[in-house]
């Protein structure tokens, strides 16, 4: 069945949903099924107002619910608020929406739980209590409406794109601070100059939403960030490292990152950071630390957005990148890898800048950041890896220009490094390109090294890796007599690099060169 509203009304501002249509699907296609015994998919076009051109018609959004649920008698009051109607509009279906009624919170609550067979989680404070329901994948969240009425209430929240209300009961958008329009013109505007104030992680929060929705920060905005920038220190560390983390997993985060440090807002987030644009370098850099830093981040976000365009083993294959979360670390790990250098930079009787141990140093700098953005151990641990190791790679490049690695040292670096070996060269090669000069034969022959080393990894290493051992801790028990002990450890990895760099081939010349290592050792 098909019902139909009347058409959006310019000029009010509860903006009633032009047309709902309602289908019933089974497996052999649609069906005229009884409305309260079907799961009903509702379509609701949406009218956005488009700047001073009258009305324009916009895409297709998609509310999975059972339509008796909300009921208008039951649900008189009650509202979905936020960010939640800001994605229904733009066609999104979100996995949570927050919904604010009046009155008493917790029978709204309960009663949606167990219409939809979900679950209630009752959260937070007494005085600022959240009801959550869980059904399936969904979350509704519910709340009261804060103030004399859901217009007081969205004029107390963030944004204007997210402080719009779809009223259940008269089916109405609730727009009375313009957000359709600035949703219509992709623009992200403070819903009163003191939404910094009341919370403060809302000044890092404009520009994930900038950086997520692709909308662009008002310039009054911006000027009250930059006077408010000083107060995200006020604010929990996990929500700040939470908003920083969705901008990072943007594919073009480098552009929000630059902009946070022209409002001041990334050098409040990072004080680290602040000592870095202060920070020249030695002849073998054309920037400071920060331009260093913020180029090398560059490079490295272009390369993980198509890693096939700069390896050629890696077109069509997948890798440990095409995982967002390792993708933030990586980046985020390049905006802290030199972090160390000012402590440690030093100048010789010829006026040569040096900085030896700024590894060490960075890594134990990023270890305090990250205990102040309550990052996980998993990740802390991954950050610290990337940090303190980045020069590793360097190390390895001069031993081959000197001639004097060989292919079980490159094994070596491979086992130590685990998984995280192509992670540490891919942050290398964005670095060595982020010093300023490409095509200087130097670096031009490292990030040469660095390709071919990823290449190494992904073709010969992992393939090989994988492969069963040639010998196991059973083996050294039954054939050679051993018992368990530190021994074994030693044994079975020496040989395993063995295996791996290819000077050992089947297990009989593992079993010969086990006899040999024991000779060796009794002896």
């Amino acid at each position: 069945m098909i019902m139909n509203t009347e058409a959006l009304r310019s000029e009010g501002r509860r903006l009633p949903v032009r047309k709902i249509s309602i289908f019933c699907h089974t497996n052999r296609g649609p069906l005229a099924i009884e409305p309260l015994k079907a799961q009903m998919v509702v379509y609701c076009r949406w009218l956005a107002l488009k700047k001073r051109q009258g009305l324009r018609e916009s895409g297709s959004v998609m509310i999975s619910f059972d339509l008796e649920i909300f009921d208008k008698s039951q649900w008189r009051g009650a509202y979905i608020v936020g960010g939640s109607v800001r994605d229904l509009l733009l066609g999104r279906t979100p996995l949570d929406f927050d919904i604010a009624v009046p009155g008493n919170v917790k029978r709204f609550a309960k009663r949606l739980a167990a219409q939809m067979n979900g679950h209630l989680v009752e959260m937070g404070k007494e005085e600022h209590m959240i009801y959550r329901v869980v059904v399936d994948k969904k979350i509704f969240d519910f709340s009261p409406v804060n103030g004399g009425s859901i217009e007081e209430d969205l004029k107390n929240r963030d944004f204007t794109i997210n402080a719009m209300a779809y009223d259940f009961s008269s089916q109405d958008i609730i727009d009375c601070v313009g957000g359709m329009q600035d949703l219509d013109n992709k623009n992200i505007r403070m819903v009163s100059g003191s939404v910094f104030e009341r919370d403060p992680v809302r000044l890092i929060r404009a520009y994930r939403l900038g950086a997520t929705l692709e909308c662009a920060i008002d310039s009054r905005t911006i000027a009250t960030i930059k006077k408010d920038a000083g107060l995200i220190s006020n604010s929990a560390g996990e929500r700040i490292r939470t908003e920083l983390f969705k901008i990072l997993e943007t594919p073009e985060s480098r552009s929000w990152i630059l902009q946070m440090a022209d409002s001041g807002l990334l050098f409040t987030v990072f004080p680290e950071l602040a000592a870095l644009k202060a920070c020249t370098q030695n002849r073998y850099h054309r920037f400071d630390v920060f331009e260093h830093t913020l180029r090398a981040f560059h490079h490295l976000e272009k390369i993980l957005n198509n890693p096939g365009d700069y390896l050629a083993v890696l077109s069509g294959v997948p890798t440990q990148w095409t995982d967002k979360n390792r993708a933030v670390l990586l980046k985020y790990a390049m905006l802290l890898h030199d972090i160390g250098k000012p402590r440690a930079r030093t100048a010789d009787p010829h006026g040569n800048i040096h900085f030896y141990g700024h590894g060490k140093k960075s890594a134990d700098m990023a270890k305090e950041i990250n205990q102040r953005l309550k990052l996980s151990n998993h990740d802390s641990e991954y950050t610290d890896f990337i940090v303190r190791k980045h020069i590793r790679p360097i190390f390895l490049f001069i031993a081959r220009q000197q001639n004097k690695i060989s292919r079980k040292a490159i094994t070596r670096f491979f086992m130590k490094c685990g998984t995280r070996a192509p992670d540490l060269l891919l942050h290398a090669l964005a670095d060595i390109c982020g010093k300023g000069d490409e095509n200087d034969e130097r670096n031009a022959a490292f990030i040469d090294f660095c390709r071919k080393m990823i290449t190494h990894y992904y073709s010969d290493f992992r393939p090989q890796r994988a492969k069963p051992p040639l010998i196991t801790g059973t083996d050294l028990i039954k054939t050679f007599g051993l018992k368990p002990s530190p021994l074994f450890k030693k044994i079975l990895t020496n040989l395993e690099e063995a295996r791996l760099s290819g000077s050992i081939r089947n297990k009989s010349e593992a079993e010969a060169w086990i006899r040999h290592f024991l000779a060796r050792n009794k002896a």
